[in-house]
């Protein structure tokens, strides 16, 4: 028997993270593929086993980024669809369990370390509080965790297709014009990598400007590199934007853990997120300001926290779906 015969797993809708778990419990071995170039998780999961030299596994835990109630499968903003048993019976598997993939997410945070974490702004968090997350990447995932008679309990659900709210006049034209386009307008549309050349284009149709296309890689590294005012312009829209929605949810949640942002897009944009309009807009909710402004807001530098949450909720469960 291999002594790596478990394996975890974060598919989003642009790459794949795979990992082993060694004899404690914790991810090794990790290695991150991109999604287009296999036709399904079966072949990306056979491809990883083959690269590290696994012949087999026992059980995996695959946290998705869609969600994983039914028994047919799909990425929300991938092309991956699949059969949960027909996934089992590939792999070998005794155990599969499956999640989504911010409720793996939200099981990683309380077993962050401070390196794991840069703070922006101020707060202090509450111990075994509530603690809420958000992340922007291919889409816009949220989730949180609640402390229950000694367990970290994760929340699933599709808070990123919440309707998105504007917050003054000028997001309100932006919205408009968005709403032009789609019957509804949620905050993922926007607020994500699949949302972000949108955003770009509203964003310069609003300010008066001709924006040429780009993609989202392109809008952030012209944002950080300060040489282009209408990416400056875009990004400082999308972090007051998302600093609107962390501020929602961390109210709604009662997050006075704290409010944890991951996903691909924030962490690539270092102190320029720092600087952005994202924590006083977290803060502005009128009568409940102070209430938020105690709330800490974390950015998570790991590029792999869901292999974390993943391992936990593997470790927790009894028998596979």
């Amino acid at each position: 028997m291999t002594p790596y015969a478990m394996l975890v797993a974060d598919i989003g809708g642009t790459r794949a993270r795979f990992a082993l778990l060694d004899e404690s419990g914790s991810p090794e071995r990790v290695r991150i593929l991109a999604v287009a170039d296999f036709a399904g998780p079966a072949e990306a999961i056979q491809a990883y086993l083959t690269e590290v030299g696994c012949p087999g596994l026992q059980a995996a835990a695959i946290a998705l980024a869609g969600p994983v109630h039914d028994e047919v499968v799909g990425l929300t903003n991938g092309a991956w669809t699949f059969a949960r048993a027909d996934l089992k019976a590939r792999l070998g598997l005794n155990r599969l369990l499956l999640l989504n993939d911010f409720t793996a997410l939200a099981l990683s945070l309380p077993q962050l370390d401070a390196a794991d974490l840069h703070q922006v702004g101020g707060g202090e968090p509450i111990e075994l509080a509530p603690k809420a997350v958000l992340g922007p990447g291919t889409g816009l995932g949220v989730s949180g965790v609640l402390f229950d008679r000694g367990h970290w309990l994760a929340l699933t659900g599709e808070g990123g297709h919440c309707s998105l709210s504007p917050a003054d006049a000028r997001e309100s034209t932006i919205l408009a014009l968005a709403r032009l386009e789609f019957d509804h307008v949620s905050a993922e549309r926007l607020l994500s990598g699949s949302g972000l050349p949108l955003l770009h284009r509203l964003v310069a149709e609003v300010d008066g400007r001709r924006g040429e296309p780009l993609s989202t890689a392109e809008i952030v590294a012209r944002a950080v590199a300060g040489n282009d005012l209408q990416c400056r312009a875009v990004i400082d829209t999308f972090c007051a934007m998302l600093g609107s929605v962390a501020g929602n949810l961390a109210l709604t949640l009662g997050a006075q853990g704290g409010m944890y942002v991951g996903g691909g897009i924030i962490p690539r944009l270092g102190e320029l997120f720092d600087h952005s309009p994202f924590r006083a807009r977290f803060e502005a909710k009128g009568r409940f300001a102070a209430y938020l402004a105690a709330i800490p807001t974390y950015v998570m530098l790991s590029p792999t926290p869901a292999l974390l949450g993943a391992a936990h909720a593997l470790a927790d469960s009894e028998a596979c779906p």
